[in-house]
Formats: structure tokens, C-alpha cells, sequence
């Protein structure tokens, strides 16, 4: 198992900013926050899943080949091996908690299939 992060970890990125709650064996929460008009990239994972919760804004996600609306209160499962993405087409901030769980919980587990600021 590998989970480089610890509670208190923050970081910003073009997109916004992230910092882990919590973390342990085989789990990681993080507090996302996604600035107005930006988007992570469209990315997977090999060795584990997301849970999405949001708390603030409305998102667009991309799922598969889904794309869904959430807003405040409504969550996203995301399995192993599964495109993803989370932007946010409006004025204001979306915050979501992001639940990770899996055998490998680091950075070079994400997999960018496009990505707007060259990380691709």
C-alpha cells in the first residue's frame, strides 16, 4: 500500500486548491476546492476509487462517458480504471470532499488523458 500524503498536506494547482483531512492504511479525504471557470484534468486510476461529495457550487462531471450536473449534497462513485473529471463552468467556487480508497493512494497513480495545463 502507498499513501505519501499526511493530515494538513495542502497544495494549489492551476485548477485550485486541495488539503487532506484525513488519511490511513488504505484511505485518504481531501477538502477540493475548484476555481470559477477551471477543471482538473481527465484522468483514471489504476489502484483506486473516489467518492465525490459536494458541498459548495454546482459541477460538471464527466464519468465514463456520462457527463452529470451535481450541486450541493449530491455525490459521484468513481470505480478503478474509470475516466473522470470535475470542472466548474461557473462564477463562483465548488468545493467537494473527495474519499479515496485503495491499494495505492500517491500522485503517480493518476493517469492525465487530457489535461488544459500541460500535464498530459
Amino acid at each position: 500500500m502507498s499513501n505519501n500524503y499526511k493530515r494538513g498536506d495542502k497544495d494549489t494547482r492551476p485548477w485550485g486548491t486541495w488539503e487532506v483531512l484525513d488519511c490511513g492504511e488504505n484511505f485518504c479525504v481531501k477538502k477540493i476546492c475548484v476555481n470559477p471557470h477551471s477543471k482538473l484534468s481527465l484522468q483514471l486510476h489504476h489502484y483506486r476509487g473516489e467518492h465525490w461529495i459536494i458541498v459548495k457550487g454546482t459541477a460538471k462531471v464527466t464519468l465514463g462517458d456520462d457527463i452529470l450536473t451535481k450541486t450541493v449534497d449530491e455525490a459521484v462513485y468513481i470505480p478503478v480504471n474509470t475516466k473522470h473529471r470535475i470542472e466548474n463552468d461557473t462564477e463562483s467556487m465548488v468545493e467537494f470532499i473527495e474519499i479515496q480508497t485503495g491499494d495505492n493512494l500517491d500522485e503517480n497513480d493518476i493517469v492525465r488523458l487530457e489535461d488544459i495545463y500541460g500535464r498530459a
